[in-house]
């Protein structure tokens, strides 16, 4: 092994080897258990972005996991084709040429999209390579494939054969930038600075008026009724009263209906049906008039008035506001922040407008109450669970679903127009001029709805509409993972169609991931420039670190916040596995006279470490597992350890709570392996006893392998580079056996002798470290306390704890740096001593060796100084502790840290004045 891990020379080698040895290929294999996830397809548009390199880690981690079970695991990999975002691209090209879409005409359109996506569309799918997804590439799908288009007019017409998909008029997303429906996950809410005008409706009689307050005066001349809440006692006795419409001659109702609310305003919102969604269904439940004031190319329309019409809605707005103020009814204009949806493509305002579309039926429908029925039952389960009632109360208010879009990029709508406005559909033409009885028709120029074509991605991928062996055999599939924002859009509707088209649901657990924000917990956007490039992290520190910083990081239900300065924390956890993987394999070898191993071989940070030289005898290491090895406490502590690391891994794998096992993984990597394991197996491995260097080989050399294996799926390719060189290794570890953990080595006595020695040793370092004088003047006897060895007189409590100390002796001379250790019955009482316990032993220094070497005054004087900085702190936090405000008012964490706080500086000032003491 090289001296230090390069991952730049490592990834794209092993990738490159674990694709030309077929492991992420599966194939039908009817009688052994399978896995398989449908990754959600990035738009062919897409780059690698921070939420997507959660997703796919996730994903794959789950993937590996399952492979290294011995299922068939088949993760298989996609690209959507993203009409609206597609088409945009391409328009923006054509713009630059002097062109747009129409000068093309639409066949040689599509024909300049199709060389764009073969040119461009592939950028994402090799960033997920180089993310090490192990994904089915032999099996790639996109959404415009002939055989995924075959299964989209199949989906439509049985649909609209079903007679839930119907022509009507209803309202919509209206997108004036790009002149097309959209839908809801591509209009983006954009916080605004805006004004809130209360403009008063006069009553018809004379009686009085009513101020109505809104955020869009330019749509007033669309109002058709004025709402209050029934309860609000300030109308009560007004509701049915007929008001004058501002700036027209025109009457419109005051009505009573639920959705005004009293807090608002006044308490009185202007109704306007066909600009507003809300609206629109107060209208439905009123019967009120649809007035259309503002058209598809966000002008004002005929039915505006002649003084408006043909002016864009915004100068529009200042025209109305102007004439209301003229004409004495505008109340008062406030600055009021609110959200504007705008569209994401084009990031122009987004116009709720009445059109007349393709829809499909879902309310009171039989498809909607069985795929709400399946997720309320159980039959799919949502980590966090909490989005199965998001699901639900979605499905239960659920809404047609507008399927037809004004673009020419698409699955265009297989409905066909005779001449007499009749139309059918159809699956191509011939079928269209059967069921018409002619062939003079006229397809529709719209397509459809990305999300429709998206909703049969599970088994559409595997082969539907025909019944082939692979949707027989991975259908349905296992697991998806998504972001929440489009668990509506997307998954819903996924549900929806596999029990249409299936019979069975199309997954059986939904992981919805975290959102990836920023250190200050903002979204990543370019447009303030807070974003991570996921490429260029894995080009600076490796894609294993990338991957272990999220996952450490994916708690179920909580958003993450992060930003660069964690993952070199976890690129430096993969060079302390290397690095101790080294000492291990070199431990192994037999030198050539003179050679030692190297010292970049023994752990980062490790306590004690130094050069060691290598072993000569290289016994058959891999002939047994680790069970029964060791017979030296650490031994058996590792082993033990590594049984609980095991199973809390793949307890934690299972239930998706990724942030745990990456924890567990670690704690005993780091800590427990690296940091104590090693260095206490160095007196076996630098000593004469045959046996006890043998024993200390295998074990240091089984739990590597098996670390390896467990931490594989997370980090891939350091483990797959590591295990490689393990002695008698073939294949990848990619399938080797995922650990098991085996209870007969489970071994509570040994972890409670370990958890003394490890506490003992700790508990001297750190009174070593309370001793070590800062600031230059001590710059001599802080060397000189950092190199003492001390004399220490030891007291254990009881046999055990006794026949322990005594067992690991030289370890804890060695990793403690003591001299003379005296084990005895009782504390000293014949000196000045400095003492610190731990449960099972309690151990005494002599002060004058804590203090050798330091000027007496000196030190009083730097102790007096940091007791005063303490004391001050201690003020402070006492203060709000005695402030009755506080305490009833903080949240209740707060209230408890400060508490907390002033715990731990009570005891450091109390360990100062201590010292002071001995001076």
């Amino acid at each position: 092994m090289e001296k230090a891990y390069e991952p730049q020379d490592v990834e794209a080698r092993r990738y490159a080897e674990w694709e030309a040895g077929g492991y992420f290929h599966a194939e039908p294999a009817p009688g052994k258990p399978k896995y398989s996830i449908a990754i959600p397809p990035p738009n062919v548009t897409g780059t690698l972005h921070m939420g997507h390199a959660l997703n796919h880690a996730v994903q794959d981690a789950l993937g590996r996991w399952h492979r290294m079970q011995g299922d068939t695991v088949l993760i298989l990999p996609g690209m959507d084709h993203a009409g609206i975002a597609t088409q945009t691209v391409v328009s923006r090209q054509l713009e630059k040429e002097g062109l747009t879409r129409f000068d093309l005409g639409r066949e040689k359109f599509v024909e300049r999209v199709w060389a764009w996506k073969e040119e461009y569309g592939s950028r994402i799918l090799v960033q997920l390579k180089r993310l090490g997804c192990s994904y089915d590439w032999q099996r790639l799908r996109f959404t415009m494939d002939p055989e995924y288009v075959e299964a989209v007019l199949e989906a439509f017409v049985r649909f609209f054969d079903a007679g839930l998909i119907y022509r009507g008029k209803r309202m919509v997303n209206w997108s004036v930038g790009l002149q097309t429906v959209i839908s809801d996950i591509e209009v983006e809410n954009i916080e605004t600075d805006g004004s809130l005008w209360h403009i008063n409706y006069p009553f018809a009689d004379g009686s009085g008026f009513v101020t109505v307050a809104t955020t869009r005066p330019e749509t007033l001349m669309g109002d058709t009724a004025v709402a209050v809440n029934p309860a609000d006692p300030r109308y009560s006795d007004q509701i049915g009263k007929m008001l004058r419409l501002p700036l027209t001659d025109r009457e419109i109702p005051l009505i009573a209906d639920d959705y005004a609310s009293m807090e608002f305003g006044t308490g009185a919102v202007k109704i306007t049906p066909a600009h507003d969604p809300n609206d629109y269904e107060v209208g439905l439940r009123h019967n009120l008039e649809q007035i259309s004031v503002i058209g598809f190319d966000g002008k004002m329309t005929a039915e505006a008035g002649v003084r408006y019409a043909g002016w864009d809605r915004f100068e529009a707005r200042d025209l109305i506001v102007g004439d209301l103020e003229a004409a004495g009814v505008l109340e008062k204009i406030e600055r009021y922040k609110h959200s504007i949806p705008h569209c994401d493509r084009s990031k122009t305002v987004i116009e709720p407008l009445l059109s007349e579309q393709w829809f499909m039926k879902q309310a009171g429908t039989e498809l909607v109450a069985k795929s709400t029925a399946i997720v309320s039952d159980g039959g799919i389960d949502f980590a966090p669970s909490r989005y199965a009632k998001t699901y639900v109360d979605w499905m239960d208010g659920i809404r047609d679903w507008a399927l037809s879009r004004q673009l020419w990029w698409g699955h265009r709508i297989p409905i066909y127009y005779k001449s007499d406005g009749s139309y059918v559909a159809a699956r191509n033409w011939d079928e269209a001029v059967q069921r018409a009885g002619t062939d003079e028709l006229t397809q529709d120029e719209d397509v459809l709805d990305t999300w429709f074509s998206s909703a049969l991605w599970p088994f559409a991928t595997l082969g539907w509409p025909h019944q082939t062996a692979d949707l027989a055999y991975f259908y349905p599939t296992d697991f998806l993972t998504t972001a929440g924002e489009i668990l509506r859009l997307w998954v819903a509707r996924m549900v929806m169609t596999g029990l249409e088209f299936t019979g069975e649901k199309p997954f059986s657990d939904v992981y919805i991931h975290a959102t990836v924000l920023d250190k200050k917990g903002r979204r990543m956007q370019k447009s303030i420039g807070n974003g991570i490039d996921p490429v260029e992290m894995i080009d600076k520190y490796g894609a294993d670190a990338l991957r272990f910083s999220l996952l450490r990081l994916a708690s179920k239900g909580q958003d993450i916040k992060f930003s660069e300065e964690r993952i070199p924390e976890s690129r430096n956890f993969g060079n302390k596995l290397w690095n101790a993987a080294r000492f291990v394999l070199l431990n192994l070898e037999e030198p050539n006279p003179g050679v030692t191993a190297d010292p970049g071989a023994t752990a980062p940070d490790s306590p004690g470490g130094k050069d060691e030289e290598a072993t000569l005898t290289p016994p058959s290491l891999l002939g047994k597992g680790a069970g029964g090895l060791g017979s030296s406490l650490p031994e058996r502590w590792i082993q033990s350890r590594l049984q609980r690391t095991i199973t809390a891994v793949n307890s934690a794998l299972a239930s998706y709570d990724m942030d745990d096992a990456c924890a567990a993984l670690y704690d005993f990597q780091w800590n427990e392996y690296c940091d104590w394991f090693v260095e206490l197996s160095k007196p076996a491995l630098q000593g004469e006893d045959g046996p006890a260097k043998e024993s200390a080989r295998r074990v240091l050399l089984s739990v590597l392998d098996t670390t390896l294996r467990l931490l594989h799926p997370i980090m891939p390719f350091v483990t797959e580079e590591i295990w490689s060189n393990l002695p008698g290794k073939t294949g990848s570890i990619c399938v080797a056996p995922y650990p098991v953990a085996d209870e007969s080595l489970l071994d509570p006595a040994a972890e409670a002798g370990m958890t003394l020695v490890i506490g003992s040793i700790t508990a001297l370092r750190g009174l070593r470290a309370e001793f070590t004088p800062g600031g230059p003047e001590h710059e001599a006897a802080r060397a000189a306390i950092l190199a003492r060895r001390f004399r220490v007189i030891v007291v254990p409590e009881g046999e055990q704890a006794v026949d322990t100390l005594r067992a690991l002796l030289p370890s804890l001379v060695s990793l403690a740096r003591l001299g003379e250790v005296t084990l005895a019955n009782a504390a000293p009482t014949d000196a000045k001593y400095v003492s610190v316990g731990v449960a099972g032993a309690s151990y005494y220094v002599p002060a004058s060796e804590l203090l050798e070497g330091i000027d007496p005054a000196k030190e009083s004087v730097r102790l007096v100084g940091e007791i005063a900085k303490l004391d001050k702190e201690l003020a402070a936090v006492s203060g709000r502790l005695n402030n009755p405000g506080f305490v009833s008012k903080a949240a209740p964490e707060a209230v408890e840290k400060a508490r907390q706080d002033v715990a731990d500086l009570t005891e450091r000032r109390g360990k100062l004045e201590a010292r002071r003491g001995l001076l």
